[in-house]
């Protein structure tokens, strides 16, 4: 079967085997939803940002080209996410001073950390910022949406093949030999990079993405607050994005 045959066969000259495709892969965009719905404001609805990410998907199937040996999986995700975040931007969730408050939170804690050759404490985070500690954890509390976000920002190789921290983060299975390899690259580097987390924002990360708990769970289990979890969180990606940058550069 030819590569153009293939693209026209999902996209509709075989419309059923298409919604196949979609119904199979809805489990996945209630995962993608619920991992982002807790870290959002009370007032959007959750519904308007699974009919986006459905969206994404059915685009993702109307689009998707096996003929480029990419998994249908590792393709939807990429769209599914897209769609995500395009919803919030409609919502301002990603407002510009959001972006600027955290690119210079990201720039600070990377500052200190060359600077004093280890992960820096809120407070000398927050002394560099000129602000009180407070303020500081206030300011993790209003970039925390944009923090857990940029974790679906992907690396992808010269034939498409995609792979983002969350897939890592969450050890997802890949069958495709070029993720299989993108994945062990990207696995040595954050694996480096989790393990010099301090000690409670590595293990609010190893409960988050590898024990799959939320942050209620993982309050109750550590007795911290999930608003302390969520800034725990928030700190260990900050670092963990500067971290990595060079590795993505």
């Amino acid at each position: 079967m030819g590569a153009g045959k293939q693209h026209s066969f999902y996209a509709g000259s075989e419309p059923a085997l298409r919604d196949t495709l979609i119904m199979q892969n809805m489990p996945m965009v209630k995962y993608l939803v619920g991992r982002i719905v807790p870290q959002l404001p009370s007032h959007l609805d959750p519904q308007d940002l699974t009919s986006a990410a459905v969206i994404g998907l059915i685009n993702a199937a109307d689009r998707f080209d096996p003929a480029r040996g990419v998994l249908f999986k590792t393709f939807a995700e990429q769209h599914v996410r897209g769609a995500i975040i395009d919803e919030l931007r409609s919502y301002d969730i990603l407002s510009r001073s959001m972006r600027e408050k955290y690119k210079r939170l990201e720039r600070e804690v990377t500052i200190l950390e060359h600077a004093l050759g280890r992960n820096p404490t809120s407070e000398e985070v927050a002394d560099a910022l000129s602000i009180s500690l407070d303020e500081y954890f206030d300011l993790l509390d209003d970039v925390h949406v944009l923090t857990f976000i940029s974790l679906d920002d992907s690396w992808e190789d010269e034939d498409g093949n995609s792979l983002c921290l969350s897939d890592v983060l969450s050890e997802q299975e890949e069958k495709s030999p070029q993720h299989q390899v993108i994945r062990m690259q990207l696995a040595k580097a954050l694996g480096d990079a989790v393990e010099a987390l301090p000690d409670k924002e590595r293990l609010a990360v190893t409960l988050y993405y590898h024990e799959g708990m939320n942050l209620k769970e993982i309050g109750a289990t550590v007795a911290l607050t999930e608003s302390r979890i969520s800034q725990l969180l928030s700190q260990a990606m900050i670092r963990l994005k500067g971290k990595l940058k060079l590795y993505r550069d």
